[in-house]
């Protein structure tokens, strides 16, 4: 015996991820066999090195939109039809390392609790020291202990349920994470966050332009989350597009287009952003981040208000149009 779990298996999804890739790859096949990477296109050679370290390799069909969700579907369907015994599947992105003895911890908390079909830990970034964006990145995944609404890319699963509500969205762009609990959820399956380290999370953002065009993919993915589940009971993102529209949208545009009849007056209406900043920062510091981080942080979800705002029109440009939407890359 191996000591492996047999009942566990991962899908690692990626593009062009270079090195990042093989250490998640590495990192995933000292806990489990049943291992597939799934290739949303790359042009690095991602696929081959992945086949070369002994990783099955599944490469998606170019004539169909890329998205993070059906990557994650077609790779669990090539994991059930190599290991139909599988009852718990980890996800992870490429650009991630596995923790060592998550797996196990996460498992532990399934095989206990029958009521949960999502476990999630603590994803950390690998270098919050080398970027203001990679810090604020680190604060954003801190999210609370215990029974949680949503989980992020990496969380383990359990299959039956997966399946029960037809897994992620493969249409949508962004905020597949959230929209798949929201169905769970609403079948009585519970999504918990537990004390325990998950992942390692290289982010590698090191321009504001990454910064904002990550920013924009989040105003887009809240636009899509109210257009279709806002008017239902649990006015699924309603109240984050509220905030966006106000402080990226209508502030500034009332503070600027009533300054032509208040004398320049309704111009200090933009001090409320630094004391919104100021807000967020004290609060981050009460929780015991630490001022660096809680400074970054506070900035960037302050200016990023903007780029979200830009996400909520292109949403709202493209259903109009009727267009769809390709993934929206910011590395």
């Amino acid at each position: 015996m191996d000591g492996k779990r047999k009942d566990i298996g991962v899908v690692v999804i990626g593009r062009n991820e270079g090195e990042r890739l093989i250490r998640c790859l590495g990192s995933v096949k000292r806990e489990v066999d049943q291992v597939v990477y799934v290739d949303s296109g790359s042009a690095d050679g991602s696929p081959e090195r992945a086949r070369s370290i002994g990783v099955r390799v599944l490469e998606l069909d170019k004539s169909i939109p890329f998205t993070a969700a059906r990557a994650r579907n077609e790779g669990l369907a090539e994991l059930i039809k190599a290991s139909p015994e599988l009852d718990k599947v980890q996800f992870i992105d490429g650009d991630c390392e596995l923790v060592e003895g998550w797996l196990e911890r996460a498992a532990t908390v399934l095989d206990s609790r029958p009521e949960v079909a999502v476990v999630c830990g603590r994803r950390r970034e690998r270098h919050p020291e080398r970027s203001i964006y990679n810090r604020a990145i680190d604060v954003e995944w801190n999210t609370p202990i215990g029974e949680a609404k949503a989980c992020g890319g990496d969380a383990m699963m359990r299959v039956q349920a997966f399946l029960e509500v037809g897994g992620f969205d493969p249409t949508l762009i962004a905020g597949e994470e959230p929209e798949l609990c929201l169905r769970l959820r609403r079948r009585g399956w519970k999504v918990l966050r537990i004390d325990c380290d998950m992942t390692w999370h290289d982010a590698a953002i090191y321009r504001f332009g990454q910064w904002w065009k990550r920013a924009l993919r989040s105003g887009y993915a809240y636009a899509e989350g109210a257009a279709r589940y806002g008017r239902d009971p649990e006015r699924y993102c309603v109240r984050e597009q509220r905030r966006i529209l106000w402080w990226g949208g209508v502030l500034p545009c009332v503070a600027i287009g009533a300054a032509p009849f208040t004398r320049g007056i309704s111009l200090a209406s933009f001090g409320a952003y630094p004391l919104s900043a100021y807000r967020v920062y004290r609060s981050l510091r009460k929780r015991g981040i630490d001022h660096e981080s809680a400074s970054a942080y506070a900035i960037l979800i302050t200016v990023g208000k903007f780029a979200e705002m830009a996400g909520i029109l292109l949403y709202w440009r493209d259903r109009l149009k009727q267009r769809k939407r390709k993934i929206i890359e910011y590395k």
